[in-house]
Order: C-alpha cells, then structure tokens, then sequence
C-alpha cells in the first residue's frame, strides 16, 4: 500500500447517530480550515456496512479522500476490531493528525488509539488551530475547567484530538465536490470481539439538539428555583427555540444533563441567545462557540456575561422573563 507525500489530516466517520449528531461534518469542516494552513488532505475514514451514503456526504462535506472498508464484519461497532484497522492504517500511511467526536464513542475510542501508536492525545477540545511552527493547537479545559489549556503534540505522531459537538460549524452541502475513494480490504486476522451485540433499540426519549438550534433560552442559578427555571421552556416554545442550563441548574435537578451547556455539556452555536441569571463562569461561556447574538440578564452589573453580551439588562431575571412571555403572548394575540 503506497504512502502519500502529501500531509493528511483524518477524520474519523461516526454516522450512527448521524441526524442527531453532526460532529463529523463539523470536524470536516475545521479540517479543511486547518488543511489550508499546512497544505494538507482532508481524509474521512468509513467503515460499516453500505455506506455508499457516508462516502456521498463526507465528499460533499469537505473530504478530498475517503478510506472506506464496507464489509458486514463491520455492521456493528467493535472496539478491538476498530482499533486494529486504524492502528494498522495510520501506520501504513502515518497521518499528521486524526480527529475524532467527542462523542462517548470518541471517549472510548480515541484513548485506546492514542495509547497504540505511542502518541498523545487532547481531549474535550474546544478549539483547533495551527502554530507558526505547523503543529496543531489543541484548546481544551484543565484543571478542573477552570482554565484553557494550549496543548501541542512535538515530537509524536500523529497529533490527535477530540472535540466536542458543536464545537464547530460545518461546512454547506456540496453536492458539485469530488473525492478520491479508496476501498479498501477487511484486514485479516482481525481480533475476536470480546463483546457481542446481540440486538439494539433506539431510545424514544427526547433527545436534546440544542447544539443546531437557532434560538436558546439558558437558565442559570440566578433563576432563584425549579419552578421560575421551568418557565424558561414557555419563553422557548414562544421563540420556536431550546433550553439550556449552566452546571449548579443541572446538579440541582431543575435540568436534565442533555440541556446542560458548556465544558461538561453541550456546545452552541445560536442565532440568539438569551442568558438569564448567568454569571458567567469559563465553564459555562466555553461551550457558547459562536453565539451571534447574546441578550443577558443578571443582577450583577459587571457578570461575565453582561459584559459579553449584545444587549446587557440588569436585573431580576425572574422579573424580566414574565414581562418578555406577557409582551409575547400580547402580540401574539393582536
């Protein structure tokens, strides 16, 4: 199997959840910005069975090649099986740096990866980006998530990361892109899975998709309790958008872990973002991406998040919450 010259940057192909959660596609984007810097190949890897379907939408996302191996020992998910194939085909073609969602897949996945190939690995990121020297910055939260760390792989390879969904935008669908597609053998001698799927079943809870929703009403401690936090979801329906929550709102119970926002949640990226009763703690505004527009209500004349907002109002966020449903509802009505 012949090396290319050229630097790539791989991107791992989770498409399970593929509607739900889109951290592919946004990985593939970023890819692409950060490919432009080092003059690299954006490479998609897809493995499964019938995935015809990856191949079209990761092309038309953004990669310039796919490694695709489409074989039904590889309908279900196997982390041994996974591993062995990657290990064997990053060092045959020895990437400069693999990305991967930080999705509980990546959580399992990227480590056990990083570990085999003697390299290092930054998890949780919240950021990419490309020194002068051409390494890859790796932005993520340490210490707790009280500070961002700037974490560059020197001396091994390849330089990997997970990012957490949201984290990035993707790129436009293109349906006019092409890409070089290898389809590549099942390897054998693959290891025996050590665990077997037997049947699976999608849950039919509600999942939480704030990271593509236009408009977010976030809630924080501010709210005072249960009750005034869950009106939070009136202003929401009213808009047409999601809820989200800071951490003390979901430890306290008032929230479900899915709506929760920032380092150990989600990470947004709304047209409009309403923030009542946040402070605005680096847990929390490092999961905000690159809201467009903030309107923030606090107490507090200088939170951090008045202070980052488009429109500051200071304030009971209790108070200003009822009068915004009562002036909506009016005009509603008229």
């Amino acid at each position: 199997m012949a090396k290319s010259k050229k630097k790539s940057i791989w991107v791992f192909g989770d498409y399970r959840n593929y509607y739900q959660n889109r951290v592919t596609l946004q990985l593939l984007s970023k890819a692409v910005d950060l490919s432009k810097t080092i003059n690299a190949e954006v490479c998609a890897l897809i493995f499964g069975h019938e995935v015809d379907e990856w191949i079209m939408e990761y092309t038309a996302h953004g990669a310039d090649r796919i490694l695709a191996i489409d074989d039904p020992a590889l309908q279900s998910y196997s982390t041994e099986r996974y591993l062995a194939i990657i290990e064997a085909l990053t060092r045959q073609r020895e990437p400069e740096i693999i990305l991967i969602g930080a999705t509980d897949f990546g959580r399992e996945f990227a480590p056990r990866l990083a570990k085999r190939l003697h390299t290092g690995l930054s998890a949780d990121c919240v950021g990419l980006d490309i020194t002068e020297d051409g390494l890859l910055l790796q932005i993520a939260p340490s210490f707790g998530g009280n500070m961002l760390a700037e974490i560059v792989t020197e001396h091994h390879r390849p330089q990997m990361a997970t990012v957490r969904p949201g984290t990035f935008k993707e790129r436009p669908h293109d349906y006019q892109r092409k890409a070089v597609v290898e389809r590549l053998p099942l390897m054998k001698n693959l290891p025996k899975p050590r665990v077997r799927l037997i049947e699976y079943e999608r849950s039919v809870e509600k999942e939480h998709t704030i990271e593509n929703a236009s408009v977010i009403v976030c809630g924080g401690r501010g709210m005072g309790n249960r009750e005034k936090f869950k009106k939070l979801q009136e202003l929401a329906r009213l808009l047409g958008g999601d809820v989200g929550a800071t951490r003390p709102v979901v430890y306290s119970g008032w929230a479900e872990h899915g709506a929760l926002v920032g380092q150990a949640g989600k990470h947004i990226k709304p047209k409009i973002l309403f923030s009542f009763g946040i402070s605005g703690a680096i847990q929390h505004t490092a999961g905000l991406g690159e809201a467009d527009f903030i309107i923030a209500i606090n107490k507090n004349p200088q939170a951090t998040m008045i202070k980052m907002s488009d429109v500051a109002i200071v304030g009971d966020a209790s108070d200003v919450l009822n009068n915004l449903i009562k002036e909506l509802k009016k005009r509603i009505r008229e």
